[in-house]
């Protein structure tokens, strides 16, 4: 049959009108795909092609108040394997194994992962030399990557505070911890391109994007003074052998933490080697325990506040216990102190004195100065693991134990609240928040990007109570039981502290912590130092003796190093220690009969002769002063007649 030509061209003409339209429709595509989605799949393809090697960032240093580094960083390369640029992965396993030090074996199963990038366990955080090494091998699919890892200078100094990172330069304990987000940066990385073989593609360029480096921790920390804390603990710890040491010092006017340090410690670059109870417990803000009589500072603020007493002229006579509500409580000197002001009360630490003044308070007002000085609550350190104490529930405080409270037993705390609380007492009566971060900086600017400053919590007691109190601890120093603590040249206040320990419910025998807590300037405190030692050895165990001696050569030397210029003016030293004698007067009882002498000689014994009811003479004699507990004559003979 034939087609005609009619027919020939109107075919002729749909199979043009298709093609050109197909062709429409490729040329319309490929427009749009050459402009409209160009970009678009060149970074895809890219993204197909590219490798890239992390650069991690600098972890931003931790710096004391002065700029010196307590945490930096050193550079750490670590060797990174794309397996599948490997041409040899048995060869490449035994050159690595050998120049890493590392097991063949698991190398090769490390580099033949189905993985884009492996970070080679061997390999990481290597020093230059060995990356040296490494690149000299000239191995494919083996690159080198910078890195870091945390350097502490001082090794154990501060190490609780501090904390350390981990493999990854996360914070894992401590300041580490507290401002890792602050503290890690961003990474960076250098991206190459590789073909679908994953050979490398020389010609487009890498590319760099620059780390950004962690921010700069300020502290308040002052680096010269922790190093005087450090020492005289690392010189506590060889002389008595405690269980534990604790020391915080502090600006009293502003909560600045100025040294912190607790023994054992640790080193943070190898904190494996230790137990994880020793780097988990940060014992200035975590340890809980009876404070004994530094907490006797808080009574008599109470009692100072409230007007219960004049220390100068009121008098109180210690016989060495007293009963309250059928209890008999002692004091530390079993003894007793004798006749005494109580400004005496305060100097000799005399827990019946004070539980005079606990009674004078009263339970509803003494314990609202105990929370109102921060007792029973965390102060708030920016510190994780802070503990908080305990106190007597309000409806279980009877008469005794508004009693043992008085002098700081039964109650629980922590260093730092000791110290917040001190620093409240001396400061003029404003009670302050601890910190120990000062400031964030940005390495790059010098930018301060975050500060801190003092926070006053609230006012707790006058400024003419302040007064009283830092002149009665100062004459504890100068003229009582914290004589140890004396520095020439400087006034320094402070109170002593001894406290049986209490396990399982029972107090231990022989086993004391035992603690001073001392100021200077006494009439312009500048700073506050504590110091607790558990369970010294091969020593008499009394705050006094121990710990006294601590402070007292902590703040001399930090007083240097603040730059404070000694005086000669302080409250005129009379150094006691807890051993010396009682001195009192005799009196004198000549005339008097036995019935109006039974209750003047509480403190002397009596060799008495004589029939008579009547006193005619005495040895010694009326106003001759002599030691406590000695005997004096008394003749007796019947009254005369006139």
């Amino acid at each position: 049959m034939r087609v005609s030509n009619v027919t020939v061209r109107k075919r002729l003409i749909v199979t043009l009108l298709v093609g050109l339209l197909i062709f429409a429709i490729i040329d319309v595509r490929l427009g749009y795909v050459q402009f409209f989605l160009g970009n678009w799949l060149t970074d895809g393809a890219e993204d197909l092609w590219s490798r890239e090697i992390p650069f991690e960032p600098k972890r931003g240093e931790i710096v004391d108040r002065n700029g010196v580094p307590l945490a930096t960083n050193i550079s750490a390369p670590t060797v990174y394997v794309f397996p599948r640029q490997i041409e040899d992965p048995v060869k490449t396993a035994e050159k690595l194994a050998a120049v890493l030090n590392g097991s063949k074996e698991k190398i090769y199963k490390q580099i033949t992962e189905r993985r884009l990038i492996v970070r080679l366990a061997e390999g990481r955080k290597i020093s230059h030399e060995l990356s040296g090494k490494v690149r000299e091998l000239g191995l494919s699919g083996v690159y080198i990557g910078e890195d870091f890892k945390r350097y502490y200078p001082y090794e154990d100094y501060l190490s609780h505070v501090l904390g350390f990172t981990g493999i990854d330069n996360q914070g894992l304990t401590g300041l580490e911890l507290q401002y890792d987000k602050q503290l890690k940066g961003k990474k960076g990385s250098v991206q190459f391109f590789a073909d679908a073989k994953h050979n490398r593609m020389n010609d487009k360029a890498d590319e760099y994007e620059a780390p950004v480096d962690g921010l700069n921790l300020k502290l308040t920390i002052d680096s010269k003074i922790q190093t005087i804390v450090e020492r005289e603990l690392d010189n506590a710890e060889a002389l008595y052998n405690p269980e534990a040491i604790i020391a915080l010092a502090m600006d009293p006017n502003t909560g600045e933490i100025l040294a912190m340090s607790s023994r054992p410690d640790f080193d943070p670059s190898a904190y494996q080697e230790v137990s994880p109870e020793i780097y988990n417990r940060n014992l200035p803000i975590w340890s809980t325990y009876e404070p004994g009589s530094t907490f006797k500072i808080i009574t008599l603020a109470a009692a100072l506040e409230e007007n219960k007493v004049d220390l100068k002229k009121e008098r109180f006579h210690d016989k060495g216990s007293v009963t309250v509500n059928g209890t008999t409580i002692r004091c530390w000197k079993r003894s007793g102190h004798g006749d005494q002001s109580f400004l005496e009360v305060v100097q000799n630490s005399c827990n019946p004195g004070f539980i005079e003044l606990g009674q004078r308070v009263g339970k509803e007002k003494l314990f609202e100065y105990i929370k109102s000085f921060g007792f029973g609550e965390k102060t708030g350190i920016d510190l994780a693991g802070e503990g908080k104490g305990i106190l007597f529930p309000p409806e279980r405080v009877g008469p005794v134990e508004l009693a043992t409270t008085s002098f700081g037993q039964g109650v629980s705390v922590t260093p730092i609240q000791q110290v917040a609380a001190l620093s409240a007492a001396i400061n003029g009566g404003t009670l302050y928040t601890p910190y120990i971060a000062k400031e964030l900086i940005d390495p790059a600017t010098g930018e301060v990007v975050m500060k801190n400053s003092p926070k006053e919590k609230r006012k707790v007691i006058s400024e003419k109570t302040s007064k009283e109190i830092r002149y009665a601890l100062e004459t504890v120093v100068a003229q009582g039981s914290g004589g140890k603590a004396f520095v020439e040249g400087y006034r320094v206040g402070g109170k002593t502290g001894t406290a049986q320990k209490v396990k399982d419910g029972r107090y231990m025998e022989n086993n004391y912590i035992v603690s001073f807590i001392g100021f200077a300037p006494a009439d312009d405190p500048q700073i506050v130092v504590y110091v607790a030692v558990d369970n010294p050895k091969g020593t008499v165990q009394f705050g006094g003796t121990v710990a006294a001696p601590i402070v007292g050569n902590i703040i001399g030397d930090s007083m240097r190093v603040m730059g404070v210029k000694p005086r000669k003016e302080q409250v005129e030293k009379v150094r006691k220690n807890w051993t010396d004698p009682v001195m009192v007067e005799v009196p004198d009882v000549v005339g008097m009969s036995k019935k109006d002498i039974q209750e003047i000689f509480v403190n002397l014994k009596i060799d008495a002769s004589g029939d008579g009811d009547t006193v005619v003479s005495q040895t010694p004699q009326g106003g001759v002063k002599i030691k406590e507990g000695s005997t004096i004559r008394l003749y007796f003979d019947k009254k005369e007649d006139n």
